[in-house]
C-alpha cells in the first residue's frame, strides 16, 4: 500500500511511529470526453480572464478572496513553512470517547495505520487498550496542508484512523428547507411500518451489496468494444505560447507591414591619386 503520511501517534507518554495508508478506493468508471467530429480527446487549459492568455503553473499564486474581488496573496514559501510547522507534530490523542457518541454525519475518510519498524509493541498496546476499554481515541492530524480532526479505532486486527469534520463544517439542519414539523402519526400506519422494518431486519453483510450501475456500464462497454470502437485522433494543432485576442493580433500584423526607416548610405569619398 502507498504511504500517504508518516509520523507518530502518542497518548500520554506512549509514542508509536506509524504510517498512514488509504483504506478505501474510488471505483467509479472514468469516461473521457472526445470531439464528436474527429474523436480527438478534449483538453482543458488554464487561461487568465484578464490577459486572455494561457498561464503556466509557475505563474500561478494562491490567494484568499475575503470580499468581492479583494484578495490576500499567500506566497508558496509562507504556505510551505506553515505546512511543515504543523506536519512535524505527532498525532496526539487528546480524548477517549465512545464511538456511539459521534454521529455518522461527522465521518469523512478512512485510513489504515501500520506500525513503523520500531513501533510494533506500542501499536499492539494501543490496539489492546482500545479493545478492552471499548473506547476510541480523538486526535488531530495535518494531511495535505489541512488540519483534520480524527478518531483512532480498532478494525479487525488493525488500527484505523477516520478523519471527521469539525463542528463548523457540518451545516445547520435548521437551514434545510421543507422539513415537516412533528405531526401526529396514525397508530395503524406506524404498526405496519414497524412490522415491515422487523421483516427486513438482518445481519449486515457488506459483500451482498454491489454497485449495479457500474456492473451494467462495464457490460455495455465490453459489448460495444466488439462493435463500435473508435480510434482517437492523435492530430494536434500547434498552439502558440501566448494566446492573443483579436485586436492584439491585428495590431501585431499591422506593425509587421510597416516599412522600417532606411538608413542613408554614406557616400565614399573619391580617392585622390
Amino acid at each position: 500500500m502507498h504511504t500517504v503520511w508518516k509520523g507518530s501517534i502518542s497518548f500520554g507518554l506512549v509514542n508509536i511511529p506509524v504510517k498512514l495508508h488509504t483504506a478505501t478506493e474510488n471505483k467509479d468508471i472514468k469516461l473521457r470526453q472526445l470531439h464528436k467530429d474527429c474523436n480527438t480527446p478534449i483538453s482543458y487549459k488554464k487561461v487568465c480572464q484578464g490577459c486572455n492568455k494561457e498561464v503556466k503553473d509557475e505563474d500561478i499564486v494562491k490567494a484568499y478572496e475575503y470580499a468581492k474581488n479583494k484578495f490576500v496573496v499567500l506566497d508558496a514559501e509562507e504556505l510551505e513553512n506553515l505546512r511543515k510547522e504543523n506536519e512535524d507534530k505527532a498525532v496526539e490523542i487528546i480524548d477517549f470517547v465512545k464511538i456511539e457518541e459521534i454521529d455518522p454525519i461527522y465521518f469523512d475518510r478512512s485510513y489504515f495505520l501500520s506500525p513503523d519498524a520500531t513501533g510494533s509493541k506500542a501499536y499492539s498496546l494501543l490496539r489492546k487498550t482500545l479493545e478492552e476499554s471499548g473506547k476510541i481515541g480523538v486526535a488531530k492530524i495535518v494531511i495535505r496542508s489541512k488540519e483534520q480532526l480524527a478518531i483512532v479505532r480498532v478494525y479487525k486486527d488493525s488500527l484505523v484512523m477516520e478523519t471527521i469534520h469539525f463542528p463548523d463544517e457540518v451545516r445547520n439542519v435548521a437551514d434545510v428547507p421543507n422539513i415537516p414539523s412533528e405531526q401526529t402519526v396514525v397508530k395503524k400506519e406506524l404498526d405496519t411500518a414497524l412490522l415491515l422494518v422487523d421483516q427486513l431486519t438482518t445481519v449486515f453483510e457488506p459483500t451482498k451489496y454491489t454497485d449495479e450501475y457500474r456492473t451494467t456500464l462495464m457490460e455495455l462497454i465490453e459489448e460495444k468494444k466488439n462493435s463500435s470502437t473508435v480510434t482517437a485522433s492523435d492530430r494536434q494543432n500547434a498552439v502558440p505560447d501566448n494566446v492573443m485576442d483579436l485586436m492584439t493580433a491585428l495590431q501585431a500584423s499591422l506593425d509587421k507591414t510597416k516599412k522600417k526607416p532606411t538608413r542613408k548610405k554614406k557616400t565614399a569619398k573619391a580617392k585622390t591619386s
